[in-house]
């Protein structure tokens, strides 16, 4: 799949938004499902590789320095 983060979520977003509507046959519901797991897992693997990529750029002496990303309301940074 070729498809940017920004275009794979534009897309998984539009398929959300048709199975919800639930006018699709059984048929046309399956295969939007199917389309929207791949979509799932293709925005997961360019997020895990972005966060690979961050974490390699965080350096601290020279070394690289493997820092996870802060939770949900949490902000980096010192106090």
């Amino acid at each position: 799949m070729n498809l940017s983060f920004e275009e794979a979520l534009k897309r998984l977003e539009e398929v959300v938004e048709r199975l919800e509507g639930g006018d699709l046959s059984l048929e046309e519901s399956l295969r939007l499902f199917q389309e929207g797991m791949v979509l799932v897992k293709h925005c997961e693997r360019l997020l895990k590789d972005a966060e690979t990529r961050v974490e390699m750029l965080v350096k601290e002496g020279g070394e690289t320095r493997l820092e996870p990303f802060p939770e949900d309301g949490e902000h980096g940074g010192s106090p």
